[in-house]
Parts: structure tokens; sequence; C-alpha cells
């Protein structure tokens, strides 16, 4: 199993304990996340598992070496999707399956559109920066894409399930800006303008606070594929 965009590891070991008599590859660009997977793999005493720091775009997989591709969340990052999932599609067997999960569009995510309601910045649309977490929300886009790529019966789930923001809203208002989009946002305001965001952020926080934590709205892409 290849495991794209492993971050430190939670999808690689779930595959890993249950694959007793197969071996994961979790591969991932960030250095930091890769070492801390291998830590946390080591404690599991997982030993069917390895991981590799490297871009899935371009790096030299063995051909035909795996049956399952997944990935939560990782694969919308890619500069060249197209180049990428091809680059990916060699390194699976005929008839392997691919298995994603990526968001749908900004606009259907609470837990985007909330920030930017609190800070009073507007929603946006996709970008061709890299950095784009909605870059495979259009179902037609990605189907195409992966069609091209030599993948065959591309299937979509709609998945509606709450993101959970902490056990209370002090932590949920630590984390959220704590994100890298929110403290952008953050940053283009003035320092009294700032903190009223701030405050409205909290506010629209403490409104999703159930008995069980801080939980937001979200949707989600399940994609499917099978290696032509």
């Amino acid at each position: 199993m290849l495991d794209i965009g492993c971050g430190t590891g939670e999808s690689a070991r779930e595959v890993g304990r249950i694959a007793v008599a197969g071996s994961v590859l979790g591969v991932d660009v960030s250095a930091s996340v890769v070492e801390r997977a291998r830590h946390l793999t080591e404690q599991a005493g997982l030993r069917n598992i390895s991981y590799l720091r490297a871009d899935a775009q371009v790096h030299p997989f063995p051909a035909q070496r795996f049956d399952l591709c997944i990935s939560r969340f990782g694969t919308m990052f890619f500069t060249d999707p197209a180049a990428a999932f091809t680059n990916i599609g060699r390194a699976l067997r005929p008839g392997a399956r691919l298995v994603l999960m990526v968001w749908q569009s900004r606009h259907r995510n609470e837990w985007y559109t909330m920030v930017h309601e609190a800070v009073d910045a507007p929603v946006g649309n996709s970008d061709d920066s890299g950095n784009d977490p909605f870059a495979l929300a259009d179902p037609a886009a990605v189907a195409a894409i992966l069609t091209a790529a030599d993948f065959a019966d591309v299937g979509f789930v709609d998945v509606r399930e709450p993101v959970y923001y902490g056990p209370d809203v002090a932590a949920a208002h630590h984390f959220v800006t704590s994100m890298r989009h929110t403290k952008e946002l953050l940053a283009q305001m003035d320092a009294e303008s700032a903190e009223h965001a701030r405050r409205r952020l909290r506010v629209a926080l403490a409104e999703h606070a159930t008995g069980s934590g801080v939980h937001v709205d979200s949707r989600a892409w399940i994609i499917t594929a099978r290696r032509g």
C-alpha cells in the first residue's frame, strides 16, 4: 500500500495493523512529519511500515509495485495534478485501487468560510499556487485528470462530517488562529481590526460548542478509481 501525503502516519498504521502480511509505504514532503511518523510507528511496534520524504509528483517509485494507494487530504497540493497522478499510476499494478479523501469546494466548508466571515474577507476561488486545499473539489475536473492518467471507474462519495476543533472554545480558538490561512488574513489587518476579528471568531466558535467539544461543519469527497 502507498499512502500519499501520509503526515504522521495515522492512516499508514491503521492499514499496517490490518494488512499484516503486506507492507506500507508512507510518503510526505515534510521531513518533520516523516520523522514523527517513524517514531510513532516504532512505538506501536509495527515493522511492516516504512516512510519516505519525497514529492509524489516526481519521485521515481518502482513500477507496478503497489496494490492500493490511499491519501487523506494529501493530494490537493500538487503543482501539476496531471503529472502527479500519472506518476503515481505508474507505481500501481493493473487493477490496483486508488482511494482519496479531498475537500469539496471552499463555499461548502464552514470551517473555512467561518474564518472569512469573522475577518470580513471574501471567500474567494481556487488558485494555481499549489497551496490550495480545494484544488480537487470539482468532480468533473478530477475525473478528467484521473482518466487521462489511465485510471478507470472513477467515483465520488459525498461525505458530510464535522471537523473537531477542540474540547472547548478556548482550545478551538487557539487552534483556528494558529492555522496558516487564518494568520495570513489577520496579518493583512491593522491591530484593532484584527482583535475585533479574533473576538468575532471566538463568538462563532462558541455557537458550535457542544457537550463533546467544538465541531464545525465540513464537506469532503471520497474519490475511488482503479488503475487501468
